[in-house]
């Protein structure tokens, strides 16, 4: 029976031929568009989900933050700490003119040193910490 339906095959027109071949064509073109729209479909999606990340952004924006300067610190022992009083001095493991840790909610984001802004203590960043390392470090 195969070798009848390959003689048949053989034996067809070059009009069925051609009809055989725009039905493939038209099957390939059907697959391309729909691969086309999933395509569309995905980027859609991506464009959307862009959107919301922009809108969840702006929502953090408005969130407040603690931003402390961290001159330096040490360890003392309680007995040490009783002891202290006007005049005392506590030396501190930073050394002087070394840059100042600048911390938003505990997490060190950048290093600064001290201004004076008017009559008031400030601070300018001399370092930003690189935000890929702050999320790994979360």
């Amino acid at each position: 029976m195969n070798a009848e339906t390959a003689q048949e095959e053989k034996k067809q027109s070059p009009e069925e031929n051609q009809e055989n071949a725009t039905a493939d064509a038209s099957t390939n073109d059907s697959q391309k568009t729909e691969a086309k729209a999933e395509d569309d479909s995905t980027k859609a999606k991506v464009a959307k989900q862009g959107s919301a990340a922009v809108n969840n952004l702006r929502v953090l924006e408005n969130i407040e933050v603690r931003l402390t300067v961290e001159v330096g610190n040490t360890e003392i022992k309680i007995k040490d700490l009783l002891r202290l009083n006007e005049g005392s001095v506590v030396e501190l493991e930073r050394l002087a003119g070394e840059p100042l840790d600048i911390l938003a909610n505990g997490t060190r984001i950048a290093k600064g040193e001290v201004v004076m802004v008017g009559e008031k203590f400030g601070i300018r960043f001399t370092e930003v910490a690189d935000p890929e390392e702050l999320i790994e470090n979360l």
